[in-house]
């Protein structure tokens, strides 16, 4: 029987790529998204993945909503907690709702869908989860204070619960994405990309989003047992971290 995966914020970008990488590693997966409902739609019809709307940083929402899945598909095997947004201000500026919403989505969420699946991956005897970070987590950025401060946050929360899950056959890693050719990057300005990111890449390129998938399907297959803990830099060599 195939294994279930969970992935939030897993209808675009980074997301829609390990949700798409991870079916067609053989697991069974479901998607989840906050509200483009017709992102969700085009996704869901292109790749026949689940898809589920629910709000990864209200615990009912995740609670009700990671019943009906496990209802649908079966327990979770697999969570990966990739939903995240930015709301970028410098301090001086940054409202108390900028910084709340940033924390509720990408760090409050951690507990929020890891408190749903937890108690039934101790059952089971397996769990993977992966947690995706950002370069930014690792080494800040100006303008970024809250998400900076979550995307660190969320590798300390890996590090904690991997030590909890260990002896129950639960591993618990982060991915560190640098910067990645989705919609949001592409985005930027050419000339900006060209004389302010690409010079401090030194592969001299932006990585791409199934070079994250890639990461994500190993380390939520059988073969990745003995990693956890750990945090997996993709940057192009743009920040090094022992």
């Amino acid at each position: 029987m195939a294994r279930t995966a969970l992935v939030t914020g897993g209808t675009r970008g980074i997301g829609a790529a390990i949700s798409i990488a991870l079916k067609e590693a053989g697991f069974e997966v479901c998607a989840s998204y906050a509200g483009n409902d017709e992102a969700a739609a085009t996704f869901k019809e292109l790749t026949g993945i689940r898809v589920h709307k629910f709000d990864v940083a209200d615990f009912d929402s995740c609670h009700t909503a990671i019943l009906e899945i496990e209802g649908e598909i079966g327990p979770i095997d697999v969570l990966v907690n990739n939903a995240g947004i930015t709301r970028d201000a410098m301090l001086h500026k940054m409202t108390i709702d900028q910084w709340r919403d940033v924390m509720s989505t990408n760090m409050d969420s951690l507990y929020n869908t890891c408190k749903n699946v937890i108690d039934s991956m101790r059952d089971r005897g397996f769990g993977r989860i992966i947690n995706i970070s950002s370069i930014n987590g690792q080494k800040g950025q100006m303008g970024q204070s809250n998400y900076s401060a979550a995307k660190a946050g969320l590798i300390g929360f890996t590090k904690a619960l991997a030590q909890e899950g260990a002896r129950k056959g639960i591993t618990v890693n982060a991915v560190a994405p640098g910067y990645i050719a989705t919609e949001m990057v592409k985005a930027i300005p050419e000339e900006v990309l060209a004389t302010q990111i690409l010079p401090h890449i030194p592969v001299g390129r932006l990585g791409e989003p199934a070079e994250i998938a890639r990461c994500v399907t190993f380390l939520a297959s059988e073969e990745a047992g003995f990693i956890t803990g750990s945090t997996i830099t993709v940057n192009g060599g743009q920040y090094f971290t022992s």
